[in-house]
């Protein structure tokens, strides 16, 4: 992932130090086990632990005549050993290493990811409260519809975002595996405690069954949940986007002293950290497409899916860290407006309590089909003459004889639609 979009406790897991640091601790771990089954001497093994390190760049040069990164690799580390060198790799094949060790730095990412989403949640959660009672206009199709509060809209991302958790807890436990079962999955060449005591150093769990691979539907299934998060915080996203046109502006992304909209037109604000999200979740879910591709590889493995993995699995992880921090701030900091929503409400000329006026002459004894004729042709006229819908009902005498004008008024208070907010906040814990 480029700079720009790298938060620094994240980035810092996917350095290649950090990716090697990580394969030298699968290699001495395994070592260790070996010397638990009586294999190699203890005295060896204090050796590997306290000498065994690596260079990159020395990795990098042998790597050019090698043309394979695990066998420059153990190269590299042998050449800062003596006689305990033998013991580098010994039963292991590199997929097991590479694998193992890919879940955990997964993990090391995951805990962050978990971390972010928490603070994310808690933060839809108090603005959720803030702003429970600030209505607002519903919007179906683009189009008017009823009133709603801007707090429900919030705990509506909030309950979201709290599936996206259980998901995440999901895909983060079934990625954190790890094997080391050689080259086809049969511990031919090593023994099965080799990889229980491996995994449980690095708080894995070992595959109950493997090729040379761990198997990619895990790394689908943890992509498919990455992109899914980022989808939620696009959804949201564009919500803002569309709240900040200029015709509606009921809320607006913070604007700092000294921020610039436009090279161009120095009077404008733009959404730009919710453009910004919609195009960050575009680059995850291509990211779990390729995902995806790789699962299905040749017998009991190849390598097509190596390339594509050292790419999406650090950018998806940088990408969503980066994405759950700025959106964190971007709904944290949002400006609202409830005098504009209060006004765009009354935009439509009261059309909006057309139901109110169609059930009010069902429960008077009309049918529901007489009571639609109607009110529609009324609610259509209030559209194209911008007559207020509550005076024109007031005029129609097949609604004034079944309904008083006391009853009629009521249906056009907006507060009766929000009558079951408190019910809602109830049922979802926001209280």
């Amino acid at each position: 992932m480029i700079e720009r979009y790298t938060r620094e406790e994240m980035g810092s897991i996917w350095t290649e130090e950090n990716k090697f640091k990580a394969w030298l601790e699968v290699e001495v771990l395994a070592c260790e086990a070996w010397s638990e089954l009586g294999i190699i001497p203890k005295e060896d093994v204090v050796k590997l632990r306290e000498n065994a390190s690596f260079d990159i760049n020395r990795i990098y040069e042998i790597e050019q005549e090698t043309r394979h990164d695990v066998v420059a690799f153990t190269r590299a580390v042998s050449e800062t050993l003596g006689e305990e060198r033998k013991w580098v790799h010994y039963g292991l094949t590199s997929t097991d290493v590479v694998d193992t060790a890919l879940s955990y730095l997964l993990k090391q990412a995951n805990d962050i990811i978990r971390k972010d989403l928490h603070n994310f949640i808690e933060i839809l959660k108090n603005k959720a409260i803030e702003n429970k009672h600030t209505v607002m206009m519903g919007r179906t199709h683009g189009v008017h519809a009823e009133p709603t509060t801007f707090g429900l809209k919030l705990a509506l991302w909030y309950e979201e975002m709290k599936r996206n958790l259980e998901r995440f807890e999901l895909a983060a436990k079934n990625i954190e595996f790890g094997k080391l079962s050689g080259a086809v999955g049969t511990y031919a060449n090593i023994d099965p405690f080799v990889e229980q005591y491996v995994c449980e150093k690095l708080g894995l769990s070992p595959a109950p069954v493997s090729t040379q691979t761990l198997q990619r539907d895990r790394h689908a299934a943890y992509m498919s949940t990455l992109a899914l998060i980022a989808t939620s915080i696009e959804k949201f996203a564009t919500e803002i986007r569309g709240l900040q046109k200029t015709e509606t502006r009921e809320v607006e992304e913070f604007f700092a002293k000294g921020q610039k909209g436009s090279s161009a037109m120095p009077h404008k604000r733009n959404p730009i950290g919710s453009e910004n999200m919609t195009g960050m979740a575009r680059v995850i879910r291509g990211y779990m497409v390729t995902a995806y591709e790789n699962v299905s590889l040749w017998h009991e493995r190849d390598i097509s899916h190596s390339s594509a993995e050292r790419v999406i699995l650090p950018d998806a992880t940088i990408a969503l860290n980066y994405m759950l921090n700025r959106f964190s701030n971007i709904v944290k900091n949002l400006t609202v407006f409830p005098e504009n929503m209060k006004r765009n409400i009354d935009k439509t000329h009261g059309v909006i309590f057309s139901q109110r006026v169609l059930l009010a002459l069902i429960e008077k004894g009309m049918s529901r089909e007489e009571a639609y004729d109607i009110v529609q042709p009324k609610a259509m006229e209030a559209w194209e003459t911008e007559v207020h819908f509550r005076e024109l009902v007031k005029k129609e005498d097949r609604i004034t004889t079944l309904l008083t004008e006391e009853e009629i008024e009521d249906c056009f208070d907006y507060t009766y639609h929000l009558k079951n907010v408190d019910v809602i906040f109830e049922r979802i814990g926001l209280n």
